[in-house]
């Protein structure tokens, strides 16, 4: 038993080791889209705090889905962000797992360069929404009579760039249309639905989605609004980050991830040369689709097929 625990102990190890060996070599070619989406996050911080200097308390306004759904109360606040924990670290663990297990479908350095591409759109948009217009707070800290409703004008541009965490987070104003906590869920869902293997993990992902939907707006956190607009958009912008972005590079040809769009003039060279043997009547063969290597600038195909030709002719 000691034996067979020390053997996988190794495996693991040296699985650990070349792991880390090829994702350190993707990192070096992306590390600048993964350092510019963790700065995006502050300065997704930095924006949120900004807006609730302009948050002036009010009335709730009407809401259907608080008029469904009972209020949890304020001592109940702490179940809708254990839920959101919950799918927080499973879908950060899950990114790590390629590490451990031996079937792996992606690199890590991978996803996480698509992750906090579709965060950075979503965010975007965010920001802007809820600065053309800033709503009432529904939650017990943004109504009329907290002091924590509204912050006193700032010192200087420090004091704003500075995000007082986790408070400033968790008792934020302003920031509603929509809601962030449903970005970050729908993203880690939509992601291991295209990218996870496990069927009921889909389909538990997607009931988390909907329970978290449903808790937000029972605690009060945001308008149903907040939530309906954050269903739809998040996965508009994940289908067109998608269309945009090519494919994630497999786990087989060892390629390193191509983040940015492929140019125009690369793109449309075969369509051009497709077109122009259509027009001549000619068919198009798919395997010239595939980029052929090159030796003494030649094409090995071409090379190969002179050599085929010269070997028949020299054939009595």
């Amino acid at each position: 038993m000691t034996l067979y625990i020390g053997r996988e102990a190794s495996k693991l190890w040296k699985r650990i080791c070349a792991e880390t060996s090829a994702e350190s070599n993707l990192f070096i070619d992306n590390w600048k889209y993964i350092i510019a989406g963790f700065v995006f996050q502050y300065i997704h911080g930095v924006a949120a705090r900004g807006v609730h200097y302009l948050h002036r308390p009010g009335p709730t306004l009407q809401d259907l889905g608080f008029f469904l759904l009972p209020e949890l109360g304020q001592d109940k606040a702490y179940i809708s962000e254990t839920v959101f924990m919950f799918v927080f670290l499973s879908f950060f663990l899950w990114t790590f797992h390629p590490f451990v297990f031996k079937v792996k479908k992606f690199y890590t350095v991978q996803i996480w360069c698509r992750v906090l591409a579709y965060l950075v759109v979503s965010q975007t948009l965010r920001i802007f929404t809820f600065y053309s217009t800033q709503l009432p707070g529904p939650n017990y800290h943004c109504r009329p009579g907290s002091k924590l409703a509204r912050l006193p004008e700032p010192d200087g541009v420090l004091e704003v760039l500075v995000i007082n965490f986790p408070q400033g987070v968790i008792y934020g104003c302003g920031d509603l249309i929509f809601s962030s906590h449903m970005i970050f869920t729908l993203v880690f869902v939509l992601t291991y639905q295209k990218y996870g293997t496990r069927r009921c993990i889909k389909q538990f992902g997607w009931s988390i989605a909907i329970i978290q939907s449903l808790l937000i707006v029972a605690s009060r956190k945001h308008y149903t609004v907040d939530v309906v607009v954050a269903w739809y958009t998040v996965n508009l912008v994940v289908f067109f980050v998608d269309k945009k972005l090519p494919e994630l590079s497999g786990r087989t040809n060892g390629s390193s991830l191509i983040l940015l769009p492929l140019s125009t003039k690369d793109k449309d060279k075969w369509t051009k040369e497709e077109n122009h043997k259509l027009l001549n009547g000619n068919s198009v063969n798919p395997a010239d689709r595939r980029p052929r290597s090159q030796s003494n600038g030649k094409n090995l195909e071409d090379v190969n097929i002179n050599q085929v030709d010269t070997s028949m002719n020299s054939t009595p």
